[in-house]
C-alpha cells in the first residue's frame, strides 16, 4: 500500500546546501508557478568564504556572473537591483571596475536570500532515502522532520582540504578559510610558513608582506608548483567555458578527461595577474631598506609534518633537484584548496548514483548523478566531467537553466547552445 504523504507536502525538488549555485538555483525557480522547490541549508544564514574578506579583495569574474543574469537579465535578483536598492548603482558605475568585492558579493547573496521564501536555514541534513512505491526521496533533518520531493540537487560544496601530512596535527595551524579571524594572532609569532600557490595564497602573502616591518615576523611562501602562475584569462581561452566546450570535453574517455583536469588547473586556480605583479612591487619597495626576511620557494613539496613546544616542524622536497630539507615555523597556513567529499547523508541512496571507475560520480551531461539521469543533480564537483565550468560562477545561471528544463520538462529560460567562435572538436 501507498504511503504516499498529502501533495502538499511533495516538493518538486529539494535543494540541500546553499552556495551561491543553489542560491541562484532558488532565485531562478522563485518565479516559476509549476515548480515547488525547498533548500536546506545547515548555516544559520548565507555565507561565502567569510574568513577570506581582505580588504579590497575581489571576484575574479565579471558582474555578470551573478546568481541570475546569464539566464535572465530582467531577474529581480541581479547583482545590479542589488545595488540600486541599495542605493550604490551609480557608485558602481563610475568605479568602472567589473569585478565586485567579496564582501560585496556576499552582501549581495544574503540580499537574495532574505528575498526569498524557499530556504530553510539552521536545517541540517542528515539522511536521504528513496520511497521505491511512491518514487520519491525522503529528506531527514536533525530535528527529525523529513521531507519529500521528487528530486535532489546537490550544492553542498567543496570542504577545506588538509593535506595528509597535516591530518591530526597538533598546534593552531589553520586552513586559509579561516584567515582573517586567525590573523591577530598568528602576527604574534617569530615566523609563519603558507603552503600553496593559488589566489587565496597570494592574497595572504600580500596581506602578511604589508605588514612584516610592522611584526617583525619572518614569511615563507611555499608551493608545490614550478611557478607562481597568473590565472588564465584571455578571450579566446574563455570560450572555454562555453556550452560547445562542455559538450566536447564531457564525450571524451574518461582516462582523458582525468589528464586533462590535471593539466587545467591554470585556467581557473591561477593568481590574478596583477596582484602577482603587486606582490613583486610591494617586495621591492619594502626590500629598499635592507633584506626582508621572507622566502619564496617554488618547486617545493610538503611531504611529512611534526609539531612540538609551539613549533612546526615541515619536511619539504624540492622536486626538479629531488633534495629534502627542513623548515622550522611557529606559524603554518595551509593555503591547499578544497576538495569534494561525497555526503554521509547519501549512504542510503548510494545504489541509485552513477560512480566512475575512480570512484566519483559520473555526472551526465544535464547534470544528473542518478541512475535514471532525471532524479538528482550536482552543482560543482564535476571538474571532471563537465571541465572548468564546474567551478566557474559564471557558468552557475547556465547550469541552472539547464537543470530548471530538465525539472520542467521544457525549456523556462533558454539555454544557449552555441556561442564560441572556435572548434573544439573534429
Amino acid at each position: 500500500m501507498s504511503t504516499l504523504p498529502d501533495h502538499r507536502d511533495i516538493h518538486d525538488f529539494i535543494g540541500i546546501g546553499l552556495g551561491p549555485f543553489n542560491l541562484g538555483l532558488a532565485c531562478l525557480t522563485e518565479p516559476i508557478d509549476g515548480l515547488n522547490g525547498v533548500f536546506l541549508e545547515s548555516k544559520p544564514d548565507f555565507e561565502w568564504h567569510s574568513g577570506m574578506f581582505l580588504e579590497g579583495a575581489h571576484l575574479q569574474t565579471p558582474f555578470m556572473s551573478d546568481l541570475v543574469t546569464l539566464a535572465d537579465p530582467t531577474s529581480p535578483y541581479s547583482f545590479l537591483n542589488y545595488l540600486k536598492e541599495n542605493g550604490r548603482l551609480y557608485s558602481f558605475y563610475i568605479r568602472e571596475n567589473f569585478y565586485p568585492l567579496r564582501t560585496e558579493y556576499n552582501d549581495y547573496c544574503r540580499w537574495a536570500a532574505a528575498k526569498l521564501s524557499s530556504i530553510r536555514f539552521n536545517t541540517t541534513v542528515t539522511t536521504v532515502s528513496y520511497e521505491a512505491d511512491d518514487e520519491l526521496y525522503a529528506v531527514t533533518t536533525a530535528d527529525g522532520a523529513v521531507l519529500r520531493a521528487r528530486r535532489l540537487v546537490l550544492g553542498t560544496g567543496t570542504p577545506p582540504y588538509i593535506p595528509d601530512a597535516c591530518r591530526d596535527l597538533g598546534g593552531d595551524f589553520l586552513h586559509n578559510s579561516r584567515y582573517l579571524p586567525a590573523k591577530e594572532e598568528l602576527q604574534k609569532k617569530k615566523s609563519i610558513t603558507l603552503v600553496g600557490s593559488g589566489q587565496s595564497a597570494a592574497e595572504i602573502y600580500y596581506d602578511l608582506l604589508a605588514e612584516i616591518d610592522v611584526h617583525g615576523y619572518a614569511l615563507n611562501w611555499v608551493t608545490r608548483s614550478p611557478r607562481f602562475f597568473p590565472l588564465e584569462y584571455t578571450k579566446l581561452t574563455l570560450e572555454m567555458t562555453s556550452p560547445e566546450y562542455v559538450d566536447y570535453f564531457h564525450a571524451l574517455p574518461e582516462t582523458t578527461r582525468y589528464r586533462l583536469e590535471a593539466q587545467q588547473k591554470n585556467l581557473f586556480k591561477g593568481i590574478d595577474g596583477e596582484l602577482i605583479n603587486e606582490i613583486f612591487d610591494l617586495l621591492y619597495q619594502k626590500n629598499l631598506k635592507g633584506p626582508v626576511p621572507t622566502r619564496l620557494l617554488t618547486n617545493t613539496a610538503l611531504h611529512t609534518a611534526s609539531y612540538e613546544n609551539g613549533t612546526y616542524t615541515l619536511g619539504l622536497r624540492q622536486e626538479e633537484q629531488e633534495k629534502d630539507f627542513e623548515i622550522q615555523t611557529e606559524g603554518l597556513i595551509l593555503a591547499t584548496g578544497y576538495k569534494y567529499a561525497t555526503p554521509a547523508f547519501l549512504e542510503p541512496v548510494r545504489d541509485r548514483i552513477r560512480w566512475d571507475g575512480q570512484g566519483r560520480f559520473d555526472v551526465a551531461r544535464n547534470y544528473a548523478v542518478d541512475t535514471t539521469g532525471r532524479g538528482i543533480f550536482l552543482q560543482n564537483a564535476g571538474v571532471h566531467t563537465h571541465s572548468i565550468t564546474s567551478p566557474d560562477l559564471g557558468m552557475g545561471a547556465y547550469r541552472n537553466a539547464y537543470i530548471i528544463r530538465e525539472l520542467l520538462g521544457s525549456e523556462y529560460y533558454p539555454v544557449e547552445k552555441t556561442i564560441a567562435f572556435q572548434e573544439f572538436a573534429v
